[in-house]
């Protein structure tokens, strides 16, 4: 063999090891670079082909450049908690008093006896501009509290500003700066166009530095992270600290795409998890908060739960999708257009729905009185219902709380007839029934979508099934709620 035929060999083996080894980091390494007989195989059918992919941009400076003067730092003025032990009015010289003097919370009275009214503190946020007069949107935990609110922009130009009107439930909050002249804005993305894997531009105030500039990319969408009812939150890899809540995220053309809420730390720093809301839901309730000061949201008076394989398996559904109605509140738009405990919406004006949080947000983004088409599972048999919806109460009702009980043995439940249905006496703390929740106190009203009002007749129907799943309608101080338990073969 030639020097040159030696080389060339070694040439082939390597190119072979590499497209081995890319086959294996792809993931189908599997197919292999032959057969048995020696002849090559054929790549999947699956095998991803690259992208052509434009390159990332070299520069982020043209970006900032246009939005950074309408990106502002919020610094609010607010009135600490009174000092002293909350809820606490010790009497001088009662013994508790050193106590709370030894671990630096000493009782400082006034004349009546009651804790003093605490200091005066400082907060920082961020916003942005939204209209050339003076809006500005912000995060309503930056301004909750506030007496005296003053934005600051990226010039060291200084304002009064003042709280126009707030959402808790999403976090958001609109301000109007007392502006003598035009100011510089930005807009929302006009369409939820943000892909994970895009890049994304947030600018805000960390630490109170004032102006400052990360970058990162979308790594996730539709986030629940257990803020409010409405959680669908843009996952974030740019840096987002202390002092960023309520400032801008912005895609590549400007344009505003979420803002900025919440990280995710252990140690409180950035670790690279930050949550946005998605412009979408933004840019609806801040218009609502500009016409009417508060945001008014549809209410359909039903208390819904998540459709679990387990509670699937157990209605013989396909697939664990929609929203089981767990409760239907007295006079609300669901009774009056005759839903039911048990009914499964599945979509809403034709739009299928994948979740509970999902019908949530769809029925909150109506406006009350609005007449909505919802399509439901009942028994097995799907139904169109035409309902107006109501006006989302300030407080929501509940259920009366029952009464006592006695014994019973099945599923590691002691229960007893009460008034409302069968009372939970006791759990067994090792049983599936203690782990999915059910504690002493809750009442049964159902079982399988049959109500059921005494022990025996839970006992008589649990006899005769055999192994799967039994649904219970359980109700408790928070509402009512469904329970899928696994019955084990007798």
């Amino acid at each position: 063999m030639t020097q040159t035929e030696r080389v060339d060999r070694k040439r082939t083996k390597k190119s072979s090891l590499a497209l081995a080894a890319a086959l294996a980091a792809a993931g189908i390494a599997g197919y292999g670079l032959g057969t048995a007989d020696g002849i090559p195989a054929r790549a999947a059918d699956t095998e991803i082909e690259p992208l052509q992919q434009e390159r990332a941009p070299g520069s982020f400076a043209d970006i900032v450049e246009r939005v950074g003067p309408a990106v502002v730092s919020v610094r609010v003025t607010q009135v600490a908690a009174p000092q002293g032990a909350p809820g606490l009015n010790l009497p001088p010289g009662h013994p508790l008093e050193r106590f709370f003097e030894q671990f630096g919370m000493p009782q400082q009275r006034g004349e009546g006896g009651g804790a003093q009214p605490g200091p005066r503190r400082m907060a920082q946020g961020s916003g942005f501009f939204i209209s050339a007069d003076g809006y500005i949107v912000t995060n309503n935990h930056v301004v909750d509290g506030a007496e005296e609110i003053e934005v600051v922009m990226n010039d060291g130009a200084r304002m009064d500003a003042k709280v126009i009107g707030t959402d808790p439930k999403t976090d958001l909050a609109l301000l109007k700066a007392d502006v003598g002249s035009e100011m510089p804005y930005v807009r929302f993305a006009e369409k939820d166009e943000l892909r994970i894997g895009d890049w994304v531009v947030a600018v805000g105030n960390p630490f109170g530095l004032g102006g400052t500039v990360t970058t990162g990319i979308v790594s996730a969408r539709g986030r629940d992270i257990g803020a409010g009812p409405y959680d669908d939150f843009i996952q974030i890899d740019a840096s987002i600290n202390q002092g960023n809540s309520g400032g801008p995220t912005f895609d590549l053309a400007g344009n505003v795409v979420g803002v900025n809420t919440a990280i995710y730390s252990p140690s409180g720093g950035s670790v690279g998890i930050g949550f946005a809301i998605p412009s979408e839901v933004a840019k609806d309730v801040i218009a609502d908060l500009k016409e009417h000061g508060e945001v008014r949201r549809g209410w359909l008076g039903v208390s819904i739960q998540p459709v679990t394989p387990e509670i699937a398996d157990s209605l013989s559904l396909e697939a664990p999708a929609g929203a089981l109605v767990a409760e239907v509140v007295k006079d609300s738009p669901a009774e009056s257009a005759g839903l039911k405990t048990g009914d499964i919406i599945t979509a809403i004006d034709g739009k299928p729905m994948e979740d509970a949080r999902e019908v949530s947000r769809r029925v909150a983004a109506f406006e009350p009185g609005e007449e909505t088409a919802f399509t439901i599972l009942r028994e097995g048999e799907e139904r169109n219902v035409e309902i107006a919806l109501g006006t989302f109460p300030d407080e929501p009702q509940r259920v009366a709380e029952a009464g006592p009980a006695s014994k019973l043995a099945e599923l590691g439940l002691a229960v007893a007839k009460g008034e409302g249905g069968i009372v939970v006496q006791g759990v067994n703390p090792s049983s599936e029934a203690a782990a999915k929740g059910i504690r002493p106190g809750d009442v049964i009203l159902s079982m399988n979508g049959t109500p059921a009002e005494t022990p025996d007749d839970l006992e008589s129907r649990l006899a005769e099934l055999k192994k799967g799943s039994v649904l219970l309608l359980v109700r408790n101080e928070t509402g009512q709620h469904f329970v899928a338990l696994t019955l084990k073969e007798a």
